[in-house]
């Protein structure tokens, strides 16, 4: 093999993991939910994703507004408290489990 096949097969495969790694994830929206939010809010994450639709949710993310409603739903957690990196994992959580969505979470 050429060596400059080699690069550029090396090059999509690391793009590849970036690209995975730096998407949002459900799964880790919802363990982020239980360890950071699920006592601080006291509710299940069930509970909170179901607080709004889906496009209640888009609309939310859309505008900004993500963080804002968390400390709207869960008083407790104040602003700078999740991290921005968190956010996005659990607006997947959320919006994959809004109350139109007919999944239900499993925390």
């Amino acid at each position: 093999m050429s060596k400059l096949l080699k690069i550029v097969l090396a090059g999509a495969l690391v793009a590849g993991i970036a690209a995975t790694t730096a998407s949002a994830d459900v799964v880790k929206g919802q363990k982020l939910f239980a360890k950071k939010l699920k006592s601080t809010c006291g509710m299940t994450g069930a509970e909170f994703a179901r607080s709004h639709s889906q496009d209640d949710w888009k609309a939310l993310k859309d505008g900004g507004k993500f963080e804002e409603e968390i400390i709207k739903i869960c008083p407790e957690v104040k602003a700078g408290d999740i991290k921005k990196s968190w956010q996005e994992d659990i607006y997947d959580f959320a919006y994959e489990y809004a109350n139109d969505s007919g999944v239900v979470p499993s925390c």
